[in-house]
């Protein structure tokens, strides 16, 4: 495989594209950093395929990064594989308004062919190449220049691998059949729905008890106010204030803003200065959630209650004895909160009920809240079984004259 120097000029980037263009695949990775940002800073992009790779340099000056964006977002001709590529697509749709697609991502597709739960880099590389990476140049600090040799070579590792390793993982999909599988989960990692910033649903990742209209109103509110705080400083929103902060905001409103000297997580300086005065205008001006903006009542993680409690346990046995059976990962097959709320009684729109999981898992998971499935250990191993398989006592007692088995 041909390795280019850093690519650093336009020219040499719409070459490579334009090459790169009409491969089956490419391999992708970025390094960013996002630590004192709203929004993660682009300081290189790595892709690869077959036959050559390069790094590029985003912060060239000059440097036109439409060549790549084009390859990456409009060309459906080309499969774009990730690792983890979540924070890697987030970045391009930040930068585009699009994902890429069509995607394939080797940490998700680990998952339905071994019991790999989210397998990082460095053992993906170990276990399919038998390579140990070099982490020395993991948490350098990307956004300075010039670049390091050391730098530039463990960035373009990330891709030369991972394009050796992408058609093994194939390979092997093609033989267990489970490729399908699959498709909903990389369409997911594509849906740009996924990485749009949208400060008005903000206040949705913030945990706050109860269904109160009045307090969530001032939650939402405060929350898009952070979220624009953060964006027009472009520094992190935490550093406008915590989760928490917000959420004893909500439910502990401010008479006056003098108020805000007595908020755990807040400067003193809000007291008296404009944010704490713009703070307060936006408290003073939301409005209660309506009710088709309320939470559901059956929220996921809701209390089951000591029996759905238990219920819930038994479902996660069946899930490790499945994924144990089948050898996939148990979180692909279903998470813990859609067993809890299977548990308590919840069967709409559970992606465990729904494809190829209901078929796989859900089914037998149903099955078992319904008393159709029990657990039996055989020859020293636990396996499931339906319960009308399981010998009644009067059958065994049958079978032997009446006297208890010896």
């Amino acid at each position: 495989m041909k390795i280019h120097p850093l690519i650093s000029s336009s020219q040499e980037l719409a070459d490579l594209c334009a090459r790169l263009a009409k491969a089956d695949f490419v391999a992708v990775d970025t390094e960013f950093m996002r630590e004192n940002t709203y929004w993660p800073e682009l300081c290189l992009v790595q892709i690869a395929d077959t036959n050559e790779a390069a790094a590029i340099d985003p912060l060239a000056d000059g440097i036109d990064l439409t060549p790549l964006y084009d390859l990456l977002v409009n060309n459906e001709d080309v499969l774009k594989v990730f690792h983890a590529g979540g924070q890697d697509v987030e970045i391009i749709f930040n930068a585009t308004g699009r994902t890429p697609h069509p995607i394939f991502d080797t940490q998700i597709a680990m998952m339905a062919i071994s019991q790999s739960e989210q397998i990082g880099y460095s053992n993906l590389v170990e276990s399919w190449l038998s390579l140990t990476i070099d982490k020395g140049a993991r948490f350098t600090d990307w956004s300075r220049r010039p670049l390091t040799e050391r730098q530039i070579d463990y960035a373009i590792g990330d891709v030369t691998h991972l394009s050796k390793i992408f058609p093994k993982i194939l390979k092997r999909l093609m033989k267990t059949g489970r490729g399908s599988w699959l498709n909903e989960e990389m369409e997911k990692l594509a849906d740009p729905e996924n990485y749009r910033n949208d400060p008005t649903e903000a206040w949705k990742r913030i945990k706050a008890p109860g269904r109160n209209p009045q307090m969530l109103g001032r939650l939402k509110a405060i929350a898009e106010w952070r979220e624009l705080e953060a964006q027009g400083k472009n520094i992190p929103r935490g550093r406008i204030a915590r989760d928490e902060t917000l959420a004893d905001l909500a439910g502990h409103p401010p008479k006056q803003q003098a108020d805000l000297a007595k908020v755990r997580g807040l400067s003193q300086g809000w007291k008296d200065n404009e944010i704490g005065r713009r703070l307060m205008a936006t408290i003073a001006g939301a409005q209660p959630l309506s009710d088709d903006e309320l939470p559901p009542r059956t929220p996921r993680g809701a209390p089951l209650g000591k029996e759905g409690a238990l219920v819930a346990d038994l479902l996660k046995l069946l899930l490790k004895i499945r994924s144990r059976e089948i050898d996939v990962a148990a979180r692909l097959l279903a998470r813990s909160d859609e067993l809890e709320m299977l548990a308590a009684g919840v069967r709409k729109n559970l992606p465990i009920l729904q494809g190829w999981r209901y078929d796989v898992f859900g089914h037998d998971a149903l099955d078992l809240v319904e008393g159709k499935l029990a657990f039996a250990v055989e020859n020293g191993k636990l396996k499931m079984t339906h319960v009308d398989d399981v010998e009644s006592p009067d059958t065994i007692s049958e079978q032997t004259g009446g006297q208890a088995p010896a």
